[in-house]
């Protein structure tokens, strides 16, 4: 599951569709979030080595930098969810999930698609 630090370093890069640590950094903080530039780098290091974004090296003023792209992991994301669900509960966790997705209203349904979409 990831923090919410993570999930909005996710959604710049969502957004952005590839950057580097210091465009991250200048997003986040754009977003009123106080964050060094070590952490991010450090978040940006664990979401790619999780599989959860790409990065590819550039060669920057006579060096070599990131450049972090926005990885489609939603479905990879959920199964691992799920499979997390399985391993921590077994199949009476999933049983339980069932009867709560069931149980939605109309309005729950319409609530949390827009949520997914924020």
């Amino acid at each position: 599951m990831l923090g919410p630090l993570e999930r909005e370093v996710v959604s710049v890069l969502e957004y952005r569709r590839a950057a580097t640590t210091r465009q991250v950094l200048s997003d986040l903080r754009a977003r009123n979030r106080n964050v060094a530039y070590t952490t991010v780098s450090t978040i940006l290091t664990r979401l790619h080595a999780k599989g959860l974004i790409d990065r590819d090296s550039e060669s920057f003023k006579g060096g070599q930098r990131y450049v972090y792209r926005y990885k489609d992991i939603e479905d990879a994301y959920i199964s691992d969810l799920l499979g997390g669900l399985v391993a921590t509960f077994g199949p009476e966790g999933l049983a339980h999930l069932s009867q709560r997705i069931e149980g939605l209203s109309s309005e729950d349904v319409v609530r949390l698609r827009e949520r997914r979409r924020a």
